[in-house]
């Protein structure tokens, strides 16, 4: 599938005030991510990951420059117009899985196309699917504290691609996992992403991870720079 941008950032300013001070994370950062590529974002903490998750994600506003999804610039836009890109075209995977604790895997993945329109019947058969596609289509009955660590990301994966999401950022997604089982998600997310030709970026300190991925980038400055 041929790569084209998805996601772009540019000249993105992002300061926070403390007390009389402010304290400048992002200055005129550019980033472009396209279509099929997992690009790795590897800094140090307090360098402004989060932060620029958070403007990718459109769940914050930037001081300056703009965020384009998809070629929509999304600066302009109402906080439903916003809230409608996020639950549409973006996918969220955190280091902790938030999986809710009183549903199953595949009422857990059902959720957020429910919440879309979907009738169950729908959800279900896409839920179903995608715990095959994860390896985990067997556990799809058992309640998140009966899954493993690394059955339990997983699970959060498959929600966040549930539905069909062009962009998938994660935020240190293996980082709670022992490295064999961080590797084996990282296959299953791998996969999903080369199949399906969305658009990863995934924020990690797992270097071994950062590696296998098609790009790998930092924050220096305030800047994003490719390594």
């Amino acid at each position: 599938m041929p790569r084209k941008p998805v996601l772009q950032l540019s000249g993105v300013e992002r300061h926070y005030g403390q007390g009389e001070t402010t304290l400048s994370i992002l200055n005129g950062a550019d980033f472009e991510l396209n279509s099929g590529e997992i690009v790795a974002l590897v800094a140090p903490s307090g360098t402004g990951k989060s932060t620029l998750l958070h403007l990718a994600g459109l769940l914050e506003h930037p001081d300056a420059g703009e965020v384009t999804m998809r070629g929509r610039a999304c600066n302009g836009l109402s906080d439903d117009e916003r809230t409608a890109i996020r639950r549409n075209e973006i996918g969220f995977v955190y280091q902790f899985h938030h999986l809710l604790p009183e549903f199953t895997a595949l009422e857990n993945i059902m959720m957020p196309q429910l919440i879309a329109g979907l009738t169950k019947a729908e959800a279900a058969e896409r839920a179903g699917q995608l715990l095959d596609y994860m390896r985990i289509g067997h556990r799809g009955d058992h309640r998140p504290a009966e899954l493993s660590g690394g059955e339990q990301q997983r699970v959060a994966i498959a929600r966040a691609v549930a539905n069909a999401p062009r962009v998938l950022l994660a935020d240190e997604p293996t980082g709670n996992l022992d490295p064999t089982t961080a590797s084996y998600v990282f296959d299953a997310l791998e996969a999903l992403v080369r199949q399906s030709g969305l658009a990863a970026l995934i924020a990690t300190h797992n270097h071994d991870l950062a590696q296998r991925m098609d790009r790998r980038i930092t924050i220096e400055g305030g800047k994003v720079v490719e390594m």
